[in-house]
């Protein structure tokens, strides 16, 4: 499927699937990326794990996870609570704000590894008795980051192929992203505020974008 294509029926929808619009799950992501954004943006990452916002950061997470499909019955999270998340949000609370910085139209070999150790921070903040798969830390750091896509089944089975996130697929996400880059960038998609519906100033990553593709293109036919 042709980029544009895919991108576009991510957000009109078909089928089932309802598009991106306030109310339907494609904008869990939105609200997500929004809270944990706007830390970075106040520069008080730290402020996430603090007495005042420990509940809700663990909250937010935990149901952008719900909402993209990493609760159920065969999945051990099923059996935690929202607290569960409380050593992951200490965990991001301490992590270098450049993640907020990092796009797929800069995946140097510097950049590559802070994500990859954002990746080992994930797994051990999650607990390796928990098996934490990639599917689940490239959601994760989607949601909270926006600087990877989300290596589930349907990124997987697309034409990106991405499989294990380490620095070959990572080069693979870059080389897909500078040889349609032309149509990437010509998105400028802005992510909905909770409260109002409206569009905040906030746009969409290139990852998020690469994201969307895969999870359309890749989609059972």
């Amino acid at each position: 499927m042709d980029i544009k294509t895919a991108i576009d029926t991510y957000l009109e929808g078909s089928g089932k699937n309802k598009g991106r619009r306030p109310d339907e799950r494609y904008t869990s992501f939105d609200y997500c990326y929004n809270y944990f954004y706007s830390f970075f943006r106040e520069n008080k990452i730290e402020e996430l794990a603090d007495e005042n916002n420990m509940q809700v950061s663990c909250l937010q997470i935990g149901f952008f996870l719900a909402s993209w499909g990493m609760i159920r019955a065969s999945s051990p999270l099923l059996e935690k609570s929202a607290r569960y998340y409380m050593p992951l949000i200490k965990s991001i609370s301490e992590m270098d704000p450049i993640l907020w910085k990092i796009d797929a139209d800069c995946y140097n070999e510097e950049n590559i590894e802070i994500l990859l150790n954002c990746k080992n921070q994930i797994f051990d903040a999650l607990g390796k008795e928990n098996n934490p798969t990639d599917t689940r830390i490239t959601k994760i750091m989607l949601g909270v980051f926006g600087n990877i896509p989300a290596y589930d089944t349907n990124v997987k089975n697309s034409s990106l192929k991405l499989k294990t996130m380490d620095r070959d697929s990572i080069l693979k996400i870059k080389d897909f992203y500078e040889k349609n880059s032309e149509i990437i960038d010509s998105y400028e998609i802005y992510t909905y505020d909770f409260l109002t519906s409206k569009e905040t100033d906030l746009k969409y990553t290139k990852a998020k974008l690469v994201d969307m593709y895969g999870f359309i293109d890749g989609m059972p036919k």
